[in-house]
């Protein structure tokens, strides 16, 4: 038995009309849900991103990264820096063999978005 894949992640957010605007201005599509829901779904490939509406009491604090692979990392920090976003990395490439650039979300959520060098060739 081996675990093929993740199918979705959630995050929590307080402000879901703000979570869901962010997403949306770096491309994600909503599978389900929306501004004024309490559960959306974007599109992430095959799988899912999904934000869960959380209390005020709820508080986190770093909990890890989400990589995303995208066709052109380039393209997306151009299009995040187009959105008022504040990357918190320029586009770089990586001794792992990754060209990527972090950039965290409004409720402190990191993504990362990365493609495979041996890929850009």
């Amino acid at each position: 038995m081996v675990i093929e894949t993740i199918g979705a992640v959630t995050l929590a957010t307080h402000d879901m009309p703000r979570a869901v605007r962010f997403y949306l201005s770096l491309g994600f599509a909503i599978a389900h849900g929306g501004e004024s829901a309490s559960f959306t779904s974007f599109r992430a490939g095959g799988d899912f991103l999904n934000l869960i509406a959380a209390s005020d009491e709820k508080h986190w604090s770093w909990w890890g990264r989400i990589i995303f692979h995208v066709s052109d990392v380039d393209a997306l920090y151009e299009r995040a820096l187009a959105a008022g976003h504040r990357p918190s990395t320029a586009p770089c490439d990586a001794a792992w063999g990754e060209r990527y650039f972090h950039l965290t979300d409004p409720d402190g959520h990191e993504l990362s978005f990365a493609k495979l060098l041996a890929e850009m060739r």
